[in-house]
């Protein structure tokens, strides 16, 4: 129930801290196969009993050698423990309590309104406050566009930030598709920051914010965004609603049109990688789109931001047919970043966003996938978001100067 409260004389409304849905004893297995007997059981014991992969993030994706994280309610955590036992996977517990994993992450914050924070995650009223303000306080290089509106209602803004007012190159920064990971949307804020208080400071980012603009959306999928700050902090959909089902919500990295609903997706709307009734059939999927394609003759760049696994991964995901630059896309991840340990091509998935940009003309198409390596996934702490950003702020401007000196 939402109430107001009067403190020292400042009207305030409380913090949502106490989600409707709680996971009290729900647990994370990390589980690593090690051959195709093992991957075999897991893929049966997934369509035996509900698992919430968190990494990779389908059933489809799981190989032997390589670990597989997953979510467990409380009720189902004895019986998969003993079946990964009985059939001698080898198998760890990250997380014994996923609800004190999630309070932890609330731990300290006041039940009053608090201040945008770059080191804190921010919910939507503050991030919206925050991209006018940012807009307002930098005029000549920042400004606020809506592109459209969500499911909800809710206003997709976009800041383009840059000194370039011509037709020169652009790079498209997309963050927040997936609802619970939220160090997604904390890198785009730190962007825009380190963007505009380094100009005139810093020389690579004053010639890239000269030469070029940025259009960076904060946060994607909005109203999934707000449900994991509300009722679920393990929301990964849209919210919209499916006819047929009462399930609800659609994968917007499944949603769009290249190659739909073929390699890696769902057509079951209660499932996490549901791929939406048609390509391109979420407002927030439309939206985003025709944005880019009204932009195709200045856009060099897409760059999508996810989490978790530290690794940098390019086109293409719905074939295993390499792209045409596929030696540039490689060459230019080995020299980004020596945080980003990995690099692979998009992992199999059709209808992402990565894809569908590269196929419509943007050749320099990256997905990063942050911090960390599992031992926190989707509950990464705020005090990595620091260390993860700076790490990830070094390799996109690595990636903006390649673009910068190449692109036409």
């Amino acid at each position: 129930m939402k109430f107001l409260v009067f403190f020292l004389g400042l009207l305030v409304r409380p913090q949502a801290v106490s989600l409707a849905r709680r996971f009290d004893s729900e647990k994370v297995f990390r589980v690593t196969p090690q051959n195709e007997t093992q991957v075999n059981f897991l893929k049966e014991l997934a369509s035996a009993v509900q698992l919430d992969f968190w990494h990779p993030d389908s059933v489809h994706h799981i190989v032997a050698g390589t670990d597989v994280d997953f979510q467990v309610s409380s009720y189902l955590a004895n019986h998969v423990q003993m079946k990964l036992e009985q059939n001698e996977l080898q198998y760890e517990i990250l997380f014994h309590n996923l609800q004190e994993e999630i309070e932890k992450q609330f731990k300290g914050k006041s039940y009053f309104l608090k201040k945008h924070s770059y080191l804190k995650y921010n919910d939507w009223d503050k991030i919206v406050a925050w991209t006018e303000r940012i807009a307002r306080n930098n005029p000549k290089m920042v400004s606020r566009i809506e592109i459209g509106k969500t499911y909800e209602g809710r206003p997709m803004y976009l800041l383009k930030v840059g000194k370039e007012t011509g037709r020169k190159r652009v790079i498209f920064i997309e963050c927040g598709t997936h609802a619970r990971e939220w160090i997604s949307p904390a890198f785009c804020q730190w962007f825009v920051k380190q963007a505009t208080s380094t100009y005139g400071k810093d020389k690579e980012m004053t010639k890239l914010l000269d030469s070029m603009n940025f259009y960076v959306l904060p946060v994607f999928n909005i109203d999934g965004y707000v449900w994991t700050w509300t009722e679920n902090r393990m929301w990964r959909k849209n919210r919209s609603n499916n006819s047929n089902s009462d399930c609800i919500g659609t994968d917007l990295n499944r949603n769009f049109k290249v190659a739909w609903g073929t390699e890696s997706s769902s057509d079951d709307p209660c499932d996490e990688i549901y791929c939406g009734s048609s390509a391109e059939s979420e407002q927030e999927t439309k939206e985003i789109a025709n944005f880019i394609r009204d932009h195709l003759a200045v856009i060099r760049g897409y760059i999508s931001f996810h989490s978790y696994s530290q690794m940098l991964m390019f086109p293409y995901g719905y074939t295993y047919k390499m792209a045409p630059n596929h030696v540039e896309l490689v060459n230019l991840i080995m020299g980004s970043s020596p945080g980003f340990s990995k690099m692979y091509k998009l992992n199999p998935a059709s209808g992402a966003s990565l894809d569908w940009a590269y196929d419509e003309g943007i050749k320099h198409a990256y997905v990063f996938e942050l911090r960390d390596h599992g031992r926190y996934g989707f509950m990464l702490p705020e005090s990595k978001i620091r260390p993860t950003c700076k790490e990830t702020m070094l390799a996109v401007k690595y990636i903006a100067s390649h673009i910068l000196a190449s692109a036409p």
